[in-house]
């Protein structure tokens, strides 16, 4: 099974978004029973807070199942729990780093080549939705590949 943890900074917008598109392809593809995703925060500062009601309706209109969501901060022990920590922007990476104290396994990486804008700062839900969809097509043709190699 692989496990994906995506993280952003509060975990009510970036990362629960990837989290339930990423969970959503996953079941298109009959490939549910070989993965297992969460999203994490690197921060308490939304923590026990649902998915932002914006972020909530952009998924809904995309008819993307949502379920029970609450932030949850990630923690050192979660490195071991975890295949792949897949971070919206660079300052996620640097967070997840000093959360950690290192990455010797190499499970941290960026989702896209560049940083995600996060639309809580920016209000464009679409665009961060485009880059997510994006980025999760491109993980699950290296993680699928993967695995059939």
């Amino acid at each position: 099974m692989i496990r994906i943890c995506f993280v952003c900074l509060g975990n009510i917008c970036r990362s629960p978004m990837a989290e339930y598109m990423m969970k959503a392809k996953i079941n298109e593809l009959n490939l549910s029973d070989e993965f297992y995703i969460v999203s994490r925060a690197t921060s308490y500062e939304e923590e026990g807070n649902g998915i932002y009601p914006p972020a909530k309706r952009k998924l809904e209109s995309m008819n993307i199942p949502i379920s029970f969501h609450k932030s949850i901060c990630l923690e050192k022990k979660d490195y071991n729990l975890y295949d792949y920590f897949i971070c919206m922007e660079e300052r996620n990476i640097s967070n997840a780093l000093r959360i950690f104290g290192n990455d010797k396994e190499h499970k941290i990486f960026k989702l896209l080549d560049k940083d995600i804008a996060d639309p809580w700062y920016t209000d464009d839900f679409d665009s961060t939705y485009n880059d997510l969809e994006k980025g999760l097509n491109k993980l699950i043709d290296s993680l699928t590949k993967k695995n059939n190699d």
